[in-house]
């Protein structure tokens, strides 16, 4: 099945999609958001390769999540059972993400954000703090905020949960959830919703 990525790219990054999906036959389904993954690969139980990536993502956030994802496909077919994210895929990932490095494709402003990433590519672009902010130009999603923009001790909701916002460890926010007394460490990135007094 092809499910029509077009719609979900840049569309100067077409013909080099084009050009992977042909190379390394897989099948791609659009999916319904996942709160834990962007995208992910598998082989199916009929030896066919299936990659899935979510629906909610933007043109950059999208197109990034399917080069890694067929960077995955790539690296089995060439090195079978290796690290998921280890040295093999990291190279395929980088050498896969190439054509895609031009403002043509990503706009100017990005670029450097994802050339620092793919240097030593992660797991997650969530990881990334800064490129997954650029990635989604700075914006939260509706009615939410991200966690760094909030106040210290404020009260906000992830997950149906209630937290209080805590010191910055390094890279993540201390939050208590407030149920429990347990303390979570946040990505500054996470995207939550502000608690009101009147919820």
């Amino acid at each position: 099945m092809s499910t029509n990525y077009q719609n979900y790219i840049p569309v100067k990054a077409i013909p080099f999609v084009q050009f992977l999906i042909d190379e390394h036959s897989f099948e791609l389904k659009i999916v319904n958001q996942r709160q834990t993954k962007h995208g992910d690969f598998r082989k199916l139980p009929n030896g066919r390769f299936q990659i899935t990536v979510n629906n909610n993502l933007n043109k950059y956030q999208f197109l990034l999540t399917l080069v890694h994802e067929i960077a995955h496909h790539v690296t089995h077919q060439k090195f079978g059972r290796v690290q998921p994210h280890g040295k093999e895929w990291k190279t395929v990932f980088q050498h896969l993400m190439l054509p895609f490095l031009t403002p043509e494709i990503y706009p100017k402003e990005m670029l450097p954000y994802l050339a620092n990433y793919l240097k030593n590519p992660k797991a997650s672009t969530d990881s990334d703090t800064n490129l997954s902010l650029v990635l989604r130009n700075n914006e939260a999603e509706n009615g939410k905020v991200f966690v760094f923009e909030i106040p210290f001790s404020s009260l906000f909701i992830y997950k149906n949960q209630v937290y209080k916002k805590g010191k910055l460890r390094r890279t993540r926010f201390e939050c208590l959830q407030l149920q429990t007394n347990k303390t979570y460490l946040f990505n500054k990135n996470a995207e939550v919703i502000l608690y009101n007094q009147t919820n």
